[in-house]
């Protein structure tokens, strides 16, 4: 799975090795001296990558940077590079969301290891976003009095409950229901449930 390589690292000869390592396995590579050199590029997440991301950096230390990055709203997925591991650092980081934490030197296949993980992981956070965002458009397209059945058949109501909460007939209930499913392109009640659990709309445990 190759990808864009992001490596933010103060120490030039390790920035060269690095980025020879990366090509040599696939991968696009961009190096930066600093993290304000990175933020300044303002990297896209929109395709396959990550950032290898020295911890000690002049300027903003790396797990400042992770925060920032955050605070953007990016992606990408971040490993962490140390020649100095101290715990609070690697919890601090890995709490913040980072997806590993290598000590230099690192071997090759410690690192490619990490990178491919790292992008998996980005891929199947993304179809993820996608599927997220297809289940609410096919909400928006719901009707007012459609939307309310369909908030009301996820908890578990039945026909003639929604029948008489909304003030109408079976029949009409069964109707909406019916376009309910339709558009939101389910085929069972169990399928809806999870759309509405996926959304945060219910508990996954039951209304």
């Amino acid at each position: 799975m190759p990808g864009l390589v992001h490596v933010v690292d103060d120490d030039t000869s390790f920035r060269t090795a690095i980025e020879r390592r990366l090509k040599l396995a696939g991968y696009e590579v961009a190096t930066y001296a600093s993290a304000y050199d990175l933020l300044d590029a303002s990297p896209n997440d929109d395709q396959p990558g990550c950032i290898l991301l020295d911890v000690r950096i002049p300027g903003l230390s790396g797990p400042d940077l992770q925060t920032r990055l955050a605070e953007q709203g990016s992606t990408l997925p971040i490993i962490f590079l140390t020649g100095y591991a101290d715990t609070p650092t690697t919890v601090r980081a890995m709490k913040a969301g980072a997806e590993d934490f290598l000590t230099k030197p690192v071997s090759s296949e410690l690192l490619l290891d990490a990178i491919e993980r790292a992008m998996a992981r980005q891929h199947a956070a993304r179809a993820q976003r996608g599927k997220l965002e297809t289940f609410r458009a096919h909400l928006a397209v719901l009707t007012q009095r459609e939307r309310q059945v369909f908030d009301l058949i996820v908890r578990g109501r039945i026909n003639k409950q929604i029948a008489h909460q909304l003030g109408t007939t079976e029949r009409t209930v069964k109707a909406h229901r019916h376009q309910v499913m339709e558009k939101m392109r389910v085929h069972s009640l169990a399928e809806l449930v999870s759309i509405a659990e996926r959304l945060g709309m219910i508990e996954s445990n039951g209304d």
